[in-house]
């Protein structure tokens, strides 16, 4: 097990490029099971999870070809179908959530497939309700072997349906669109997640000869075909590393600008920032962050506490909760984080709590926190990432910190940051990889 040593109080400097989006990545990546043909994504992230995805695909047959470390050329002409009942497989999905993600384009190219009991994040639960019961609806049945903890669905006839989703789940729209692609008839789906992540999986599927229209909205209509052909495809890049280099420059007091920042697809993140009183100038598609002494958190306009939500989009993330939680402890003023969707999200604001932070976890979901104001910094600790964002949100808190830190468990941040102690020691970071 690898941990970060972290000597904390440094003001940064310089350039950064983001990632291409993780939770692009995995929907993508899957996708190519659609076709036979061959399928060329670019902007690939170089990270565990989408690494682990890629090479559970070469375990299944695929074809895949790697010119550059962030381009993939994938061809599904030989995919070894049984594979996916082995022990083998079971066992390696397992560990990556997004496996799930696999069970769509299978079902929808040879009418079976399988889903591991969830990995990934300890985050609360995240059930599997959505996908399932948006397979069933196309016609898909399914058995639950309990001794393995696995799903094993089988759908002779797909066939287009209405859908009305119990909640706008990214990964479960993505995977009932990539299953109706393919299904006989028109397939409607209602309260569809509308995430950029979506928008760019319906336009390449549309390239590879899919019919599906309302992209943007909550309101899909896929006309399913018999046949997807080949395509090339560029993820975006990843908001959740824009929103957290905008964090990171405002706790650091650093002046960082994000290159190549994919504007257009950010929403509301930057305004969400601008409201902890961040300053940010947009130049062209860069961001850059000025070096700030102080930034005050504003208040709403009867002068009420702020309050900061996750939302489905065009809402707010929920990945950046804990970046802007960590950001706010030494922001003037207060304001409550209230995580809607996960109910262990937040639990690790005992971290900050010994880092000298002034936080009130109200309950599983809602923490208030009140800012510093940078009248004493946060203190080095040794501490555990819990998850991805969290431990993200700790090495923030870390490398505005006096004294040094360790961060163990750093696998977790593996999963979805690329090379992140490299990239910021580019920037005058002392971070450390023991």
């Amino acid at each position: 097990m690898h941990s970060f040593e972290v000597t904390g109080g440094k003001k940064l400097h310089g350039e950064i490029i983001p990632q291409g989006a993780k939770n692009e990545a995995l929907q993508i990546i899957s996708a190519i099971l659609l076709t036979p043909e061959k399928v060329t994504i670019s902007n690939i992230p170089d990270i565990l999870d989408v690494n682990l995805l890629i090479e559970l695909l070469g375990e299944m047959n695929v074809k895949i070809e790697r010119p550059q470390r962030d381009t993939c050329i994938f061809q599904a002409d030989n995919v070894d179908v049984d594979y996916l009942r082995s022990e083998t497989y079971r066992r390696k999905s397992g560990r990556l959530r997004g496996s799930v993600m696999l069970a769509g384009p299978m079902l929808a190219r040879y009418r079976r497939a399988f889903i591991p009991k969830p990995g990934g994040d300890k985050i609360g639960r995240r059930r599997l309700d959505t996908h399932i019961i948006g397979f069933e609806k196309l016609g898909a049945e399914f058995t639950y072997f309990s001794e393995g903890g696995f799903f094993q669905l089988e759908a002779p006839n797909l066939r287009g349906t209405y859908l009305l989703l119990d909640e706008p789940s990214v990964t479960g729209t993505a995977n009932i669109v990539m299953a109706a692609a393919m299904a006989k008839g028109t397939t409607t789906i209602y309260n569809a997640a509308c995430e950029p992540y979506i928008q760019q999986l319906c336009k390449m599927l549309n390239r590879m000869g899919a019919r599906i229209s309302g992209i943007g909205s909550n309101l899909l209509t896929i006309e399913g075909v018999d046949y997807l052909g080949g395509t090339e495809h560029r993820m975006l890049p990843d908001m959740i590393e824009i929103g957290s280099f905008i964090g990171l420059a405002a706790m650091t007091q650093s002046d960082i600008t994000i290159k190549n920042a994919g504007l257009d697809n950010l929403g509301i993140i930057p305004d969400k920032f601008k409201q902890l009183g961040i300053k940010m100038n947009f130049v062209g598609d860069d961001i850059h962050i000025p070096e700030q002494q102080t930034y005050e958190i504003q208040t709403f306009l009867d002068g009420s506490v702020l309050t900061i939500y996750d939302h489905p989009w065009p809402g707010f993330t929920p990945d950046l909760l804990s970046i802007v939680l960590v950001v706010a402890t030494q922001a003037k003023g207060s304001v409550l984080i209230h995580q809607k969707m996960f109910e262990s999200r937040l639990f690790f604001v005992d971290k900050l709590l010994d880092m000298g932070a002034q936080i009130i976890l109200c309950d599983p979901h809602r923490a208030a926190v009140i800012g510093l104001g940078r009248e004493h910094a946060l203190r080095g600790i040794t501490m555990s990432s819990p998850d991805i964002r969290a431990g993200v949100s700790l090495l923030i808190a870390a490398l505005s910190a006096e004294g040094k830190s360790t961060i163990q468990n750093i696998e977790q941040i593996d999963r979805g940051y690329q090379n992140i102690d490299e990239r910021l020691r580019k920037l005058g970071a002392d971070i450390k990889r023991v």
